[in-house]
């Protein structure tokens, strides 16, 4: 028994023997990398970064290591390194179209057609997703490309036009709305479209003085848009329903039915040209004498040549006949004369009246309106005027109605500060104009303004429309037009057709679908 005891002490010792205790500075790590956690014994001082590499541990360029790899390491640390990996992943999604139901006084009430198929479009989403350790994070956007753009679906709905009341018409009124051309003759009911194209580009709408031809002009599309920008075209007579008839003149930037002259038509051109606004203007002025009945060319005779047309003259020349036909009105960015119509000649040293250009900053060139008088003797407009305060005479916010004697004996300022937008109209009896509502901001499409009728001489002057406390007149009002009478004034009032009787100033509303931009009226 005693030698038993003494046999398992010696191998205990034997065996305690062979273990040998760890040095006092030998370091345990833990490693936690790639779905693994290892020990690892390290006895010299590194960084984790230098463990790492020892351990043969390759970090990629976003992976992230806990303690950060420049730290000291010590016993009992843990190090994670946490696989991270940042992916860019693009859908293409839709865009919903939308619909829109639009008014058209051509189709019967409650009548609907297609006007325009929509189309969804497509938007591609670029996102950034970021993998740690094989789990994906939430995708964050980081950009979006307009691949196609949705296409709205537009329905015409015919309006209940029962709920304008009828007046009276005086000769023949004619007027644009979403691109055609309407005439109305007797009554404000009787409502007749004259074209279905909707392509009216708005820079020609002139009726013959007997209301029974009217020329317009269309814009052009497709591989035409590569030679022209608009053509010209004529109803031949707008009593019957007659298709309208192509005219020779392109690219046209004015036109007019030449009083005293049948079937005589004045123009200016232009061509196309790169930047805006796309065009530049001969100022050149032509007339063109066409068969009444077919549209065909019998005579063409240039009467103004092609020439640079003064500062700002890329925008165009502007021309106004007198009431008779015999004399010819030019007007440019800075000033306004009479043409030699003998010998084709404008005298821009000359003119009948000048004033401070007016730098617009922007893509157009200002042009003042002009009225004749109906015995031709005078000219009413707008001028540029002179500084109200230290700002340059260039862009000066001050705009005055001038009346002009065309024999150059006088010129005589009738309304202060009315607008850029004014276009004075001379009746047998009044002048009207817009008056701007606030003159800082006179310039701008959506400024405010209002009709205002007045003596000849400016005196005695009544805002006749829109009602006290209803919004102003815009822009598209300036082609306001007077009846033939001189008793009532056509106006384009929210994209809408109104009449204002000037006696009573009464106004009625004619149309509702809010898609007037151009108005004429003659006898």
């Amino acid at each position: 028994m005693k030698h038993t005891v003494m046999l398992i002490l010696l191998l205990i010792f034997l065996v305690t023997g062979c273990i040998q205790a760890p040095a006092d500075d030998t370091m345990v790590i833990a490693l936690v990398a790639d779905g693994r956690e290892r020990a690892y014994t390290q006895d010299t001082p590194i960084t984790v970064g230098e463990f790492l590499r020892a351990a043969e541990i390759e970090l990629g360029p976003l992976d992230e290591v806990n303690p950060p790899e420049f730290t000291q390491i010590i016993d009992g640390m843990r190090i994670t390194v946490v696989r991270v990996e940042e992916l860019t992943e693009c859908e293409r999604v839709e865009i919903a179209r939308r619909q829109q139901r639009v008014l058209n006084e051509g189709l019967a009430p409650g009548e609907e057609r297609l006007g325009q198929a929509g189309q969804n479009g497509i938007e591609e989403i670029c996102y950034r997703v970021i993998v740690r350790d094989n789990i994906r994070e939430a995708p964050v956007p980081i950009s979006r490309t307009l691949i196609s753009a949705a296409v709205d679906e537009v329905i015409y709905v015919g309006p209940d036009t029962g709920q304008l009341d009828p007046i009276p018409v005086t000769g023949t009124l004619a007027y644009v709305s979403n691109g055609n051309a309407w005439i109305v003759r007797e009554s404000s009911s009787d409502k007749r479209l004259l074209t279905t194209t909707g392509d009216l580009d708005g820079r020609v709408f002139s009726l013959s003085d007997d209301g029974r031809r009217l020329l317009f002009s269309r814009e052009t599309t497709g591989s035409d848009r590569e030679t022209f920008f608009n053509r010209l075209w004529m109803i031949t007579d707008t009593a019957t329903e007659n298709a309208p008839v192509s005219l020779l003149p392109e690219n046209v930037l004015f036109a007019e039915w030449v009083p005293g002259q049948p079937n005589a038509i004045s123009y200016s051109t232009g061509e196309l040209a790169s930047g805006a606004p796309g065009w530049r203007a001969h100022n050149d002025l032509s007339i063109i004498r066409i068969d009444a009945a077919t549209g065909e060319t019998l005579d063409l005779d240039q009467l103004v040549p092609p020439s640079t047309g003064g500062l700002y003259g890329w925008w165009g020349t502007h021309y106004q006949w007198s009431p008779d036909g015999t004399r010819l009105v030019w007007v440019r960015a800075d000033r306004i004369g009479l043409v030699d119509t003998i010998n084709g000649v404008i005298d821009d040293a000359s003119p009948l009246i000048s004033y401070p250009v007016f730098n617009t900053r922007g893509p157009w060139s200002w042009r003042a309106n002009v009225s004749w008088s109906p015995d031709g003797a005078l000219l009413l407009t707008t001028i540029h005027g002179n500084p109200i305060g230290s700002e340059p005479s260039e862009t000066s916010p001050a705009f005055h109605i001038a009346a002009v004697a065309v024999d150059g004996s006088f010129t005589a300022e009738v309304v202060t500060n009315a607008g850029i937008w004014s276009a004075p109209q001379y009746s047998n009896d009044f002048i009207a104009y817009l008056q701007s509502r606030d003159l800082s901001n006179s310039i701008s499409e959506a400024a405010a303004y209002d009709l205002v009728v007045a003596d000849r001489d400016g005196s005695n002057a009544e805002i006749v429309f829109p009602p006290n406390g209803q919004p102003g007149l815009t822009r598209t009002a300036i082609s306001f037009m007077w009846s033939p009478d001189g008793e009532e004034i056509a106006l384009i009032y929210q994209g809408n057709l109104w009449i204002v009787d000037i006696a009573s100033r009464i106004a009625h509303q004619l149309t509702l679908d809010g898609g007037v931009t151009d108005v004429v009226w003659t006898r």
